[in-house]
């Protein structure tokens, strides 16, 4: 399928994206995001997948998806994780300081998240895939 050919073909943070290509921040170990790929998949549009565990985006690129997804920094922090918990629960951090966190961390960024062009969604729910698909 040519979409999974292409899953590859940008696999790095900070390459050059296809116009018009999806690109899907993505955590094999969470059922949401196997959802979301699956989703893609199916859709035979051509897609990149990004683990962000391992290709942690820059703080820079974290802005733009926040921006992107028209949100706060807090607003994409999985406030149940142990390192959520452990240094972060209950502190009143400015938005650099929680996308410096969500970089040092990745863990704690909501997933998956589907970018396309100008727009993102947190791919949870059929609705978002949907918007984004």
């Amino acid at each position: 399928m040519e979409s999974q050919k292409l899953q590859g073909l940008n696999n790095t943070i900070g390459t050059e994206r296809i116009k018009n290509m999806i690109t899907i921040y993505h955590n094999n170990s969470c059922t949401k995001s196997r959802i979301a790929l699956a989703a893609l998949t199916k859709n035979d549009e051509p897609f990149e997948v990004i683990n962000y565990l391992e290709n942690v985006p820059t703080v820079e690129e974290l802005r733009m998806i926040i921006a992107k997804l028209n949100c706060k920094p807090k607003d994409i922090v999985r406030i149940t994780e142990k390192v959520y918990l452990e240094r972060y629960k209950g502190k009143d951090l400015t938005d650099d300081e929680w996308i410096t966190a969500m970089h040092e961390n990745p863990i704690l960024i909501q997933r998956p998240i589907l970018v396309k062009d100008d727009i993102a969604v947190i791919g949870r729910s059929e609705d978002a895939l949907d918007e984004m698909l």
